[in-house]
């Protein structure tokens, strides 16, 4: 049931609205909508601006964070984020450090997942916002700190750096890692990919790195192509303790 203050997404005849439900109104070329309406209802009911336009109430997910959330930068892309997933295996028993929060859209694909994720972010005003996003995806099991990632201590199964990485980042990692845990490192460029994998292929079992090359596929009356898009993000190293 939809509580004042939660983000809700509106959706219908071709438009989209990221808004809270509460007090006050949306105004849309469709009509108006009382805000307050919306308190008390579910996903999926069917709401009506003051025109008769009918919009569904979707319950966002995070894919509606990534879209809609407010950001701090470029977040990772979600392809980049579901590769991390799945050659980490993070899973409901995981405990996961995050660091380079930024707006937080990682963290909360990752606590989705994960029994509980901490998320270190260097910049106080980053992880206030990232915090913000958090807290209306109502997700319980992040916790947001706003200091250096090399301040981090404890034992985790899955360690992900989206940051400027340096060789004592690298170090650090494996030092917060159980063993068979996994270390994850989002790069945008070569030379950074370079020191995670110089400083971690001596120290850890296992080295590899991604680049995830997406295509989307378009379809017109002349025909059906790949997007024209760029595919390239970055690259993501994973290693293993």
């Amino acid at each position: 049931m939809i509580e004042a203050g939660d983000r809700v997404l509106l959706v219908g005849e071709g438009r989209e609205f990221f808004i809270k439900a509460g007090p006050g109104k949306l105004g849309t070329d469709k009509g108006q909508i009382e805000l307050e309406s919306l308190v008390g209802k579910s996903g999926g009911d069917i709401i009506t601006t003051h025109k008769g336009s009918e919009f569904v109430i979707r319950i966002p997910r995070p894919t509606d964070f990534f879209t809609y959330g407010k950001r701090s930068g470029a977040p990772m892309l979600p392809k980049d984020i579901g590769l991390v997933i799945a050659y980490t295996g993070m899973s409901h028993n995981d405990n996961v450090l995050d660091a380079g929060t930024g707006s937080g859209i990682a963290a909360i694909y990752f606590g989705g997942v994960a029994r509980s994720v901490k998320t270190f972010e260097i910049r106080p005003e980053f992880s206030a916002l990232a915090l913000k996003n958090i807290k209306e995806a109502k997700l319980e099991n992040i916790e947001t700190i706003a200091k250096d990632f090399l301040d981090a201590e404890g034992s985790f199964d899955v360690v992900h750096l989206d940051m400027q990485i340096q060789y004592e980042h690298v170090s650090h990692a494996f030092s917060l890692l159980k063993s068979g845990g996994y270390l994850a490192c989002y790069t945008p460029f070569l030379e950074q990919m370079a020191i995670v994998v110089d400083v971690a292929t001596p120290l850890f079992r296992e080295v590899h790195t991604h680049e995830l090359i997406e295509r989307e596929m378009t379809r017109s009356k002349r025909g059906t192509r790949p997007s024209t898009s760029v595919s390239h993000s970055g690259y993501v190293t994973i290693a293993r303790k």
